[in-house]
């Protein structure tokens, strides 16, 4: 488990006795710290089409067109026969936040969903397992007879995208593949509110199992939100989930109003911190905001500019470490903010995935706060029953980070972990 954020000790923990077994590749529920995910396993496809292809197909150009499965297998057949296809990645919001958060610790992580049962060479399914971490242990996936989800994202000669959706069999998911036993000692457990629209689908019943057996034991419930029309469509499900289930709840700006109300995202955040314990949300050009509690004796007033808002001098207490609201005697709300980092890209070249890696910079810090207290019960870092090991400002620092590591490369998901030596330019913001 490497550390969130820089350490001065390389070596922060001391290693007294070699290690003498073989690493395992799949999670142990007593010796590993790992996070639990549940997706819908999807592979993006990019291809460049004539707007003749569109036509052939009577694809709506510039629009998201969920496709017969049929169909979309003999799209995707005559594409690859055409050599149209420049990349394949594996997608899906959770997919990618697991996979990121295991090249960001790493560690282990465990993944939840469906995966072809027959992989051919070449296959959507076979790009998935290429472009996810080893680390990821997929020996709890449900094997299916179908394909996995694919999303085609066509561009035309013009610059514009149209987009067709083909589910496969990722909606497959039963209850009877939700693990207790590796859910039970998870550090936390992470979902999106992609599932809760699958009305009628098995996955929906299968995410439901896992929250009740993550609120069961005691385990940490991440989400992330998904689309603003998903909220929209489904906000009264996702309110009454989050109330019942939901200890971190992740945004954009979008997802924050259509979930609130509230356009200001500092304000949006206020409000759902009356439906749980921390919330993150990021709102693009204007940087990120994490929210949540602390205990008042943990309370720490930070060094940084005071800032004002929608709240006056919000930012107050961000030194602060997290406490779940029902451990605290006194909670106390915390506002922490950063504005982009190194004050964005140039360029940017993806902008899918950049909050998913902010919530794998978040799950990382959740994870390595599991882990110390179990190494040493005893620190004075846990005096306080902490969510989480570092302070929100630190935290929003790293998700900071691993958001513009995203947006400068053209994939949703690392390749590797952030580096390990920063230029001087760096070197200045990390000591601010």
């Amino acid at each position: 488990m490497k550390f969130p954020g820089r350490r001065k000790l390389k070596h922060y923990f001391p290693v007294s006795q070699p290690k003498l077994q073989l690493p395992s590749f799949e999670v142990r529920p007593e010796l590993d710290t790992y996070v639990v995910g549940l997706d819908q396993t999807i592979v993006d496809v990019i291809a460049n089409v004539s707007d003749e292809f569109l036509e052939k197909y009577k694809i709506g150009k510039g629009l998201s067109n969920l496709v017969e499965h049929g169909k979309a297998d003999q799209i995707y057949q005559e594409l690859v026969q055409n050599g149209a296809i420049s990349d394949h990645f594996a997608g899906g919001t959770i997919g990618n936040t697991i996979h990121n958060y295991s090249v960001l610790a790493d560690d282990k992580s465990v993944l939840l969903g469906v995966m072809s049962a027959s992989i051919a060479l070449g296959s959507p399914a076979y790009h998935y397992l290429c472009h996810t971490s080893s680390k990821v242990d997929m020996n709890h996936l449900q094997g299916v007879h179908g394909d996995v989800g694919r999303g085609i994202t066509m561009i035309t000669p013009d610059g514009e995208r149209t987009f067709v959706i083909d589910p496969g069999e990722m909606d497959a998911l039963t209850p009877a593949y939700i693990p207790e036993d590796i859910i039970a000692k998870a550090a936390a457990v992470v979902v999106s509110a992609y599932p809760l629209r699958a009305s009628g689908q098995p996955i929906q019943q299968a995410m439901q199992r896992l929250l009740e057996v993550a609120k069961k034991h005691g385990v940490p419930v991440v989400m992330s939100l998904g689309t603003k029309h998903l909220v929209e469509e489904h906000r009264e499900l996702i309110l009454a989930t989050v109330r019942e289930y939901v200890d971190v709840l992740a945004m954009n700006e979008l997802e924050a109003e259509a979930l609130t109300g509230f356009a200001d995202p500092l304000q949006a955040a206020e409000a759902v911190l009356e439906l749980t314990d921390m919330v993150l949300v990021t709102a693009g050009p204007e940087g990120l905001y994490l929210c949540g509690y602390t205990d008042e004796p943990g309370k720490r007033e930070t060094t940084n500019p005071i800032k004002s808002g929608t709240i006056a001098d919000y930012n107050q207490f961000e030194f602060s470490r997290p406490v779940q609201k029902q451990h605290c005697k006194n909670p106390v709300k915390v506002y922490s903010h950063i504005d982009p980092y190194l004050g964005g890209p140039e360029r940017i070249k993806n902008t899918n995935g950049a909050g998913d890696g902010a919530l794998a910079a978040i799950l990382h810090d959740i994870a390595a706060n599991y882990y110390h207290r179990h190494a040493l019960p005893l620190s004075s870092k846990h005096e306080l029953p902490y969510l989480a090991y570092s302070s929100f400002a630190q935290i929003c620092k790293y998700a900071n980070r691993v958001s513009y590591a995203i947006l400068v490369q053209n994939a949703p998901r690392l390749s590797r972990g952030l580096p390990e030596k920063e230029d001087s330019l760096e070197e200045a913001y990390w000591e601010r």
